[in-house]
């Protein structure tokens, strides 16, 4: 069976959300829920044309490389929101988007 990183990732990323919920962090656990999220979506199949809905399929199987993608698209997504809130004189909406970078990037390494 091959090694499902998607599916490690999220259980740790669920662990660290129920501590965060339990200790009151709710901007972490914003960020842990849209992680989750991230790779759920990369799981999914490709949706083929012409096929229409074929009812339940399994999810992709996805390697690290897919994971950390997964999450450094969301870390980025962040950063550049940072830099326009920067650009708009919102320094405090950019100051919460690097904080919220942050924590996702801890899933990076």
């Amino acid at each position: 069976m091959p090694h499902d990183a998607g599916h490690a990732m999220k259980l740790r990323l669920r662990d660290d959300l129920l501590a965060a919920m339990k200790e009151g962090r709710a901007a972490e656990a914003k960020v842990l829920r849209t992680l989750v999220a991230a790779i759920d979506n990369a799981e999914a199949p490709p949706i083929i044309a012409g096929q229409g809905h074929q009812g339940e399929t399994e999810r992709l199987c996805l390697d690290d490389a897919s994971v950390l993608a997964a999450i450094r698209a969301e870390t980025e997504e962040r950063e550049h929101a940072a830099v326009q809130m920067d650009g708009l004189g919102k320094p405090i909406h950019a100051e919460a988007l690097r904080t919220e970078a942050a924590i996702a990037r801890r899933y990076l390494g």
